[in-house]
């Protein structure tokens, strides 16, 4: 029964935070005392450069490549590509999953390099606003990190 255990396991992680791949590309991998992988990565915005340690994420991007037979999406966000793994076990996350939709993705962080690859929790088309959401996805990416402790 993976439900319960996988739910009270990501239950204990902190709230998923907005971040780009290349954030997560340049990030550096730690452990928390529990022993769970965390990923320290540098905010975005002008200010004091504070680092910021992340488990579950959201990111936002362009599918490139479906490959369901290897339950994984290729996606494109403005500063490169990332890997999202197991997109069979999405509900609803399969509707979304066509090359040229833009997607929305949280996931909890499997490795950062040599490119990111997320663990689905949750996917979402937001191909319909599209222009808009790839516009202002950076300035939310920015405004998240900047107001985060």
């Amino acid at each position: 029964m993976m439900g319960s255990s996988f739910l009270s396991a990501d239950r204990a992680r902190s709230p998923p935070v907005k971040v780009l791949s290349s954030q997560l590309r340049e990030g550096t991998e730690c452990q928390t005392a529990g022993g769970r992988s965390e990923y320290v990565i540098r905010r975005l915005g002008p200010g004091e450069q504070r680092s910021l340690q992340v488990s579950v994420v959201w990111m936002q991007g362009t599918v490139l490549e479906v490959q369901s037979d290897h339950n994984t999406v290729l996606i494109l966000d403005e500063t490169g590509n990332f890997v999202v793994s197991g997109i069979n076990s999405v509900p609803k996350g399969k509707p979304c999953l066509n090359a040229g939709k833009y997607v929305m993705v949280m996931g909890v962080i499997q490795s950062h390099s040599p490119e990111p690859v997320l663990r689905a929790v949750k996917m979402a088309d937001l191909s319909e606003n599209a222009v808009i959401h790839r516009k202002n996805w950076i300035y939310e990416v920015e405004d998240l990190q900047q107001i985060l402790p």
